[in-house]
């Protein structure tokens, strides 16, 4: 499922992306905006006529809630719509954090480290890209063939292949594979900025940097998953995907100096260094179990 999420996402993003164009270019932008438009109804649709599903919440987690309801009715006395509203914002948001922090212990500092930095090297240099490839003397048509059409490609590849890999091996194991294979990519690209103009030597690090994102992010996008509770499952992928690239949206600000000041080697060097946190992080948790076993007995809400 996370390397159909992949597949998703990528298509849409070359329909939004080149589609548009080639639609602007032969059509007109009316109708590249229509289609772009229309196409928003695919999820929509789906999300209109899918059925609810069951959620299941284990007597662990209904005694979670009704505690923190206890406690903070007990330091807020209130009556009617007000107590409806508490009785709400504790079991839809207060309830998913500590029942995260509860499930986790200590070592959820830890888990929350490695969300935050995992795709870090990656959307540091992301923001270069570009430029870089205009700088090394690479023309728009060769960019666009070589790092979005081929790289889409492999990309998916990458994706299919993490999945099948995550089954396999597990996810931890294949979690430190695709770190240690962003890392190694980035440092490819250091390389590549010494030699220039060099077509096939860009598609080759394009090739192995593509193949490394789509392994990572499947197997980063599972892990996200396995850390949620079915019963706050929205509430908690959405504080993980947030926090997943928070700090490096802020980080990859600063690319521009770093490449002004000291060079796109040194840059790609930089970005790659900034992806150790989270191997280390992968490998204490390796060692380390985090999650408690799903509960045994797990009641169907009814409610």
């Amino acid at each position: 499922m996370s390397a159909t999420y992949v597949l998703g996402y990528r298509l849409a993003t070359l329909l939004a992306g080149a589609g548009a164009l080639y639609i602007a270019d032969i059509i007109d932008w009316r109708s590249a905006y229509f289609v772009m438009a229309a196409s928003t109804s695919v999820g929509i649709l789906t999300t209109l006529f899918m059925k609810e599903p069951q959620r299941n919440i284990s007597p662990q987690t209904r005694a979670l809630e009704q505690n923190l309801v206890e406690q903070i009715e007990a330091e807020v006395k209130v009556k009617g719509r007000i107590q409806t509203f508490i009785e709400w914002f504790s079991a839809a948001v207060i309830s998913p954090f500590a029942e995260f922090f509860q499930r986790t212990g200590k070592t959820a500092i830890i888990i929350l480290l490695l969300i935050a930095t995992y795709r870090i090297t990656d959307i540091t240099m992301a923001v270069m890209a570009n430029p870089f490839y205009l700088d090394l003397g690479f023309s728009k048509s060769e960019i666009a063939s070589v790092t979005k059409l081929f790289g889409f490609f492999l990309t998916i590849g990458g994706a299919a292949l993490g999945g099948v890999l995550v089954m396999r091996y597990g996810i931890m194991r294949i979690l430190l594979l695709g770190s240690v294979m962003v890392i190694s990519s980035n440092l490819l690209f250091a390389w590549l900025s010494t030699l220039g103009h060099n077509i096939d030597m860009l598609a080759l690090v394009i090739s192995a940097d593509s193949l490394a994102g789509g392994i990572a992010t499947a197997v980063f996008i599972a892990y996200l998953s396995s850390l949620t509770n079915t019963a706050y499952t929205a509430t908690q992928y959405a504080l993980f995907s947030s926090l997943m690239t928070l700090f490096p949206k802020i980080i990859a600000g600063f690319s521009g100096i770093v490449v002004d000041d000291y060079g796109y080697m040194v840059f790609y060097i930089y970005a790659s260094l900034l992806g150790i946190p989270a191997l280390l992080a992968i490998l204490y948790l390796m060692k380390k179990p985090l999650l408690d076993p799903p509960p045994e007995n797990i009641e169907p809400d009814d409610a």
